[in-house]
């Protein structure tokens, strides 16, 4: 039987995009004809979609499109950063940001029946997916999305690959693009401090009477004086109106230049931001917390095995 080397698993996988260890079995039951190797792959990867499919995909990409006014915003996500940097992946995320702008579908499944050709998959966006969740070995997901098509005029910044945001907006583009990189740096949760959901409101509220609470437990267990109910009040209200303060845009410093407001630098760049939408990569999503030395170790063990 052929030796199977590292550089000859390295090779396959560089041709075939496919796992590690799955380069290894098919160069042993080729016995290390590389071409009968990459034929196996191609056939056994057909089958891994529906494994793959139940894994997490807390890794990814934003990507936007804008064509005028209008525009769109999306989240791709697969299992390991490594994906990201995949041709195969980043040109399909690449047709999809753009077939929802151009097309409008209502929710993911709309937008994979979409029609859609690429490495020699399709007809149609959900397809190629698949056949890409086979061909790649990991699985993913179009996560999320929102498209624009207000009217106003729209800025996009993505910062690398793995924060993105969108901003309609009318006036000054060059203003419109500081706000998106702002944004992009400061993760505000609304435009202004009206607009801060109403349960995240409550939360902080929550927050900040727990906290005095402690400090009056500590206070009256260390003998001193503990402040009045009225003064308390006004204590937990200051908290909450400086939380508001920092998670709305229009009332955070500005990131150029923090001696104003961004309020303040869009009043005087004569620009109105009407919305903004921001994605962070896998935000929200529990993360597996693998052992990759460990992971690292038991391929090793098991290619010495195969051996």
């Amino acid at each position: 039987m052929a030796a199977i080397t590292a550089s000859m698993v390295a090779e396959l996988r560089g041709k075939t995009d496919a796992p590690m260890m799955e380069c290894k079995k098919a160069l042993t039951e080729a016995e290390g004809n590389m071409e009968k190797a990459e034929e196996l792959l191609r056939v056994k990867l057909g089958n891994k979609a529906g494994k793959a499919a139940a894994r997490i995909t807390a890794e990814g990409v934003v990507a936007s499109f804008i064509e005028g006014t209008t525009g769109a915003l999306l989240e791709v996500n697969c299992e390991t950063d490594f994906v990201t940097k995949n041709d195969s992946f980043l040109a399909l995320t690449r047709a999809a940001v753009e077939l929802i702008a151009r097309n409008n579908p209502a929710d993911a499944a709309a937008l994979g029946a979409l029609a859609y050709s690429q490495d020699g998959f399709g007809p149609t966006l959900e397809d190629v997916r698949r056949g890409l969740i086979g061909k790649i070995g990991e699985n993913m997901t179009f996560r999320r999305f929102k498209r624009f098509a207000s009217g106003a005029k729209l800025a996009t910044y993505v910062h690398g690959t793995r924060i993105g945001v969108m901003v309609e907006y009318e006036g000054d583009e060059t203003a419109a693009r500081d706000v998106a990189m702002h944004v992009a740096a400061m993760k505000p949760v609304a435009l202004s401090s009206a607009d801060v959901p109403a349960e995240l409101v409550a939360k902080e509220r929550s927050v900040a009477a727990a906290k005095a609470a402690e400090d009056a437990a500590t206070a009256t267990a260390a003998g001193k004086p503990v402040q009045s109910p009225e003064i308390v009040a006004k204590r937990v209200e200051g908290g909450v109106q400086k939380f508001l303060k920092e998670v709305s845009l229009y009332n955070q410093a500005f990131v150029k230049n923090d001696k104003q407001t961004v309020e303040q630098m869009l009043k005087e760049r004569g620009t109105t931001v009407k919305s903004f939408t921001l994605y962070v990569v896998g935000e929200g999503i529990e993360k597996k917390a693998d052992d990759f030395a460990a992971e690292v170790a038991a391929q090793v063990a098991a290619a010495k095995q195969g051996a």
